[in-house]
């Protein structure tokens, strides 16, 4: 089994800036060839769990110019 760090450890984090991260988009494929692009992991996780399975082919994640804003 393996231990995991513990939230009291001190090289346990959840964020390392509390700046805006802005640095990706994300296309959400289907299986038919079309697709959406959208500005945020949220978004596309959104629609990735209320969009049938069977319909889905892929995420991938697009760079953007920017970074941090």
């Amino acid at each position: 089994m393996t231990n995991c760090i513990e939230p009291s450890d001190p090289r346990y984090f959840t964020e390392t800036s509390d700046k805006s991260y802005d640095r990706h988009d994300y296309k959400v494929n289907r299986n038919d060839g079309k697709s959406v692009i959208v500005g945020s992991w949220d978004q596309a996780r959104e629609i990735w769990w209320n969009t049938p399975s069977q319909t889905l082919s892929h995420i991938e994640v697009l760079d953007k110019k920017k970074g941090f804003r």
